[in-house]
């Protein structure tokens, strides 16, 4: 059984965090979108994906991450924080590590 997706999201002075934990995949990466695009508009800097307790993240859960980028985050950094190593595996083998910072 998948474990869901549990995430919240918090914005200060122009820098977004967004905290993940479970999976996030094609069950759920829909939800997290919709809280996404809330933030169209916003004078956003920085948007960090703290993902040290995201298990898995499958193809819907990288569409996420190339929308914030390509429709909230076009002047801002988006960063993946502390990725376990499985998480960090698809974001490289996706090509998504060219435009994501990864932190450790």
């Amino acid at each position: 059984m998948a474990k869901k997706l549990d995430y919240s999201i918090k914005e200060n002075q122009g820098i977004v965090e967004v905290i993940l934990a479970g999976s996030l995949d094609a069950t759920n990466a829909g939800q997290l979108l919709e809280e996404m695009k809330k933030l169209i508009g916003n004078d956003i800097k920085k948007i960090n994906f703290q993902a040290a307790d995201l298990e898995y993240i499958a193809s819907a859960g990288l569409r996420v991450i190339i929308f914030t980028k390509q429709k909230i985050g076009r002047d801002a950094e988006v960063a993946l924080i502390s990725p376990q190593q499985e998480v960090k595996d698809v974001i490289k083998m996706s090509g998504l590590d060219n435009f994501l910072n990864i932190e450790a």
